[in-house]
């Protein structure tokens, strides 16, 4: 039977270490964030490349309710370095809560910047619809996709739509990613968890 070394001894293990890509460019307003401080379950929703919907449903045993709060089509005023595009470009912004159905509790809000002239006519229209995850949308319509950390760290008090505020004001562990479908940027998608 081999010699095992004690935990102590092992080098810390950072689940955050190849998932974002830019955690060094994050924005202003973004402070650290010590992962191993988190407890499992913000440290599990933080890494996740899979739906945050579904997850937090299985995790609470509650369904989520996904709340759009906004969504408007507009030309970007500056360039989009993430998702390729110029100033002047088509884009979707759009932004929702997830509470619980039953309980109302607030899980979290996302704020999504989308490339509209990338996307297919079965997401846009998923995305019309109100209700429903983008997570889902993209699975109903078998969208080929892949996401692509960029980085997370905690808000103090950010800029909040009056839906979120109501609902919370303590800081928030923020988590940017993109979705890329057919090798180009299709989303943003920057969410925000209580702590």
């Amino acid at each position: 039977m081999g010699a095992t070394t004690p935990a102590a001894a092992l080098p810390a293990f950072d689940p955050t270490a190849d998932v974002f890509l830019a955690q060094a460019s994050r924005p202003v307003g973004l402070d650290d964030v010590d992962v191993a401080s988190l407890d499992p379950y913000l440290r599990s929703l933080l890494v996740i490349d899979g739906t945050v919907t579904r997850f937090i449903e299985a995790y609470w045993l509650e369904p989520v309710e996904v709340r759009r709060i906004a969504q408007e089509e507009l030309r970007l005023g500056q360039p989009e370095p993430w998702l390729g595009l110029a100033a002047g470009d088509p884009a979707i912004r759009r932004r929702v809560l997830l509470v619980g159905a039953g309980s109302g509790r607030f899980f979290a809000w996302a704020d999504t910047l989308i490339a509209a002239a990338r996307l297919g006519p079965d997401v846009r229209r998923g995305l019309e619809r109100d209700g429903g995850g983008l997570g889902r949308i993209l699975i109903d319509t078998a969208a080929e996709t892949r996401r692509e950390g960029l980085w997370f760290g905690r808000e103090q008090a950010p800029a909040r739509p009056a839906e979120v505020a109501a609902l919370c004001r303590g800081p928030l562990l923020a988590r940017s990613y993109r979705v890329v479908c057919d090798g180009q940027p299709l989303m943003q998608i920057t969410e925000r968890f209580p702590l």
